[in-house]
């Protein structure tokens, strides 16, 4: 079975109508997860906005269909996107990822960044290292819930992450606990920008080009080894253009086992019509991975 993640860009091109039908599709076939595109404004509705309203549709609901958030690094505060990301995460019960792209500085975080620079890999290293922190800063054995004794959480069970960077400076912890997954996956999709050691250091799942796919499995074994971390602690997909689905159809198959990967990401050429198309053409063949939470559908190793 195989990870089988479909692109969703809601805006211009496909409404939140037109993106609740492909979604029901996406459910009857078993997709692993829809990833819900960011972009310019005008292009696409906020990702996570338009994933909520997704999620919330009888299809979605009745179904393990996953949701991967995509957002950038700029013009999203570390602790904003992280407080977003995990309440998603805990309302579909676990069924969330975070896709981070990399991006400059803001408006925002330049003034207040101790040693503010232009260097993508680094900022989106220390944004990534900030997520995973705060995403486990409350966890669920914290909260107790006790409206009796006035007793919300247990606060020595609670830690701030006091992080301070190059980039970024983020107290935190987060105002509410992980859901059961423990918080959203992390992925990561710009190995040219960031490097294997940056992406085998923080991440649960990169997503590479079709050129990369010769030498993927092997570079993210050795930067997964140099990081202390096992290959089965991060899934690797390959991102492929639909034009034709009948003959993608037929050769991913025997690409996907060929070479070590676990999954493909799959982008149609057009709207509604050839996503509904990719879905029913491409995915059965690929025998799509589903279960209760995200991560236990991408086979990662449970969070401690």
């Amino acid at each position: 079975m195989s990870i089988i993640i479909v692109d969703l860009a809601a805006g211009t091109t496909i409404s939140p109508s037109d993106a609740a039908d492909i979604t029901k599709a996406a459910a009857d076939a078993g997709v692993t997860a829809i990833r819900v595109l960011d972009g310019a404004p005008g292009q696409t509705l906020d990702a996570s906005v338009i994933a909520s309203y997704l999620a919330g549709t009888d299809a979605a609901l009745q179904s393990h269909l996953g949701w991967i958030l995509e957002a950038s690094t700029s013009h999203n505060a570390p602790m904003n996107l992280a407080r977003r990301s995990n309440s998603f995460d805990r309302a579909t019960g676990g069924r969330a990822a975070l896709a981070l792209r990399a991006g400059d500085g803001d408006e925002v975080s330049d003034p207040v960044a101790p040693n503010p620079g232009s260097d993508r890999s680094a900022r989106w290293d220390e944004y990534a290292q900030i997520l995973k922190g705060l995403w486990t800063s409350f966890p669920p054995a914290a909260l107790v819930g006790d409206q009796n004794g006035e007793v919300f959480a247990e606060n020595t069970r609670i830690k701030p992450l006091d992080f301070e960077g190059d980039y970024y400076r983020v107290a935190g912890p987060l105002d509410g606990p992980a859901s059961p997954q423990g918080g959203p996956l992390l992925i990561a999709d710009d190995v040219d920008t960031l490097g294997w050691d940056v992406i085998a250091r923080n991440t649960d799942v990169v997503v590479i080009d079709r050129k990369a796919v010769p030498t993927a499995d092997t570079d993210l074994s050795a930067a997964l080894a140099r990081a202390g971390r096992p290959r089965e602690s991060v899934a690797l997909v390959v991102r492929v253009d639909v034009t034709e689905p009948e003959a993608v159809a037929a050769t991913l198959p025997d690409l996907v086992a060929e070479h070590g990967l676990d999954g493909v990401e799959l982008v149609a050429a057009g709207g509604k019509d050839d996503v509904l198309a990719l879905i029913a053409e491409v995915v059965p063949a690929l025998l799509p991975s589903t279960d209760a939470t995200l991560r236990s559908a991408f086979s990662l190793t449970p969070t401690a």
